[in-house]
């Protein structure tokens, strides 16, 4: 596919990946819609007749629904969804420095997979719906993590990537009848907002240290790994793991 014949959808484009996504693949691609429930976000968000907002709620089922068939009826749809939308989350299985309750905070881990995986489903199959019924080809692109793999303090986060590349090799076998690919990008440490929100300085020095090219990646890299996804036709059903040679 031509990025000039893309009609992307980005979810949690209001800020950090999502939107510097939303913002710098708009300049080649046909069109691009951010979705977000942050809706002082979005009205930051310079719309034009190639960059839409919607305000939605990506953990009910029932907003999400509303948004995605807006998208189709109103506006022509899209071929390509980038479900970046997520939430790092930091927490050991028992902690025993805890002077309450050592186990995982139960409503936490309720709460990660709501907005890390549920999302992901719904979104999803709300699109996959609509392309199909208009007979679109096109791609699903998830955004996963190094620590889908498993990391230290972080069972919900690293469960719930986990089951999004799951997921990403499932889609690929039940939608390429339909010519629509499934692919996921798996990224280490970013230059982030959010990952310097949810990792103390020390802690990023010492990932840094650990990536073999001896920095963090940076967001120019991770857009071009969606345009070669979005670009290779070919490219289905694999995990694209961008982290700079780590291993955790």
């Amino acid at each position: 596919m031509n990025i000039s014949e893309a009609k992307i959808i980005v979810t949690g484009g209001g800020r950090g990946i999502g939107n510097y996504l939303a913002q710098n693949i708009l300049a080649k691609a046909n069109k691009v819609f951010v979705l977000d429930n942050n809706a002082d976000l979005l009205s930051s968000i310079a719309t034009t007749d190639k960059l839409i907002t919607f305000k939605c709620d990506l953990t009910d089922s029932e907003s999400v629904k509303t948004a995605i068939d807006g998208i189709y009826k109103e506006h022509g749809g899209a071929n390509v969804l980038v479900n970046n939308a997520g939430v790092i989350h930091s927490e050991l299985m028992i902690n025993l420095l805890s002077k309450e309750d050592k186990k995982h905070n139960l409503s936490n881990w309720k709460k990660v997979v709501d907005i890390n995986l549920n999302a992901v489903f719904y979104v999803t199959s709300n699109v996959a719906d609509n392309m199909v019924a208009r007979k679109m080809s096109g791609v699903i692109i998830n955004i996963s993590s190094i620590s889908a793999q498993g990391n230290v303090g972080q069972s919900a986060y690293s469960a719930t990537k986990a089951a999004v590349e799951a997921l990403t090799k499932t889609w690929s076998k039940e939608l390429g009848m339909f010519k629509i690919r499934s692919a996921c990008i798996a990224p280490g440490f970013f230059e982030t907002p959010s990952t310097r929100e949810s990792l103390s300085e020390n802690m990023l020095n010492k990932w840094q240290k650990s990536v073999p090219l001896a920095r963090l990646g940076d967001l120019s890299e991770l857009l071009s790994a969606v345009e070669f996804i979005i670009q290779n036709e070919y490219y289905n059903g694999k995990i694209l793991q961008l982290d700079g040679g780590l291993t955790i």
